[in-house]
C-alpha cells in the first residue's frame, strides 16, 4: 500500500501506533521527515478525556505522546518494519495554554533532538487555529 502524506487514512495511521480504540489520539500525518513529524487530532465527544466538552491536559500530553509514537511508526514503515511499542519515560517540561473543546482540530509538531539506544527526546508543540495552546519536552523510550 502507498501512501502520500498528507494523510487522515484512519486505518493506516492507526497501523503505525501501538494504541487502539477508544486510547487513539492522533488521526492524520501531515508532514514526516527524519527529525520532524505534524500530526492532525480532531476531538470527538467520546473521547475518553473529553470532560464536559473538554479536552483535557491530560489528553494533550497523551496527544503528544501518540505523535512521538506515529513519527516511530512511519520511520519503521517507510523501514518495511514492525513499530516497536514506546512509552513516555519522562516529561521534562508541560505548559498548556487553553483547553480544546469538541471538534477542534489540534496540529501538533514535533521535533526530534536527540534519539540513543531507543531514548528519544522531543520537543512538542500543539496548536489550535494556528495558535499555540500546548508545549512539552519529554523523553520516550521504545520497548
Amino acid at each position: 500500500m502507498e501512501i502520500n502524506l498528507p494523510t487522515s487514512n484512519k486505518d493506516f495511521v492507526e497501523s503505525l501506533i501501538p494504541q487502539r480504540f477508544p486510547f487513539v489520539m492522533v488521526n492524520e500525518l501531515s508532514e514526516y521527515s527524519e527529525n520532524h513529524l505534524i500530526s492532525g487530532f480532531v476531538i470527538k465527544e467520546e473521547n475518553i478525556f473529553v470532560q464536559d466538552g473538554i479536552f483535557q491536559a491530560s489528553g494533550l500530553i497523551e496527544h503528544q505522546a501518540q505523535s512521538v509514537a506515529l513519527h516511530t511508526g512511519y520511520k519503521y514503515y517507510l523501514l518495511g518494519k514492525e513499530a516497536p511499542t514506546g512509552y513516555i519515560g519522562a516529561i521534562k517540561s508541560f505548559e498548556a495554554e487553553a483547553l480544546p473543546k469538541v471538534g477542534d482540530l489540534l496540529k501538533t509538531e514535533v521535533t526530534i533532538l536527540n534519539e540513543v539506544m531507543g531514548v528519544t527526546l522531543v520537543n512538542s508543540i500543539t496548536r489550535l487555529n494556528n495558535v499555540i495552546i500546548a508545549s512539552s519536552q519529554m523523553k520516550t523510550v521504545v520497548k
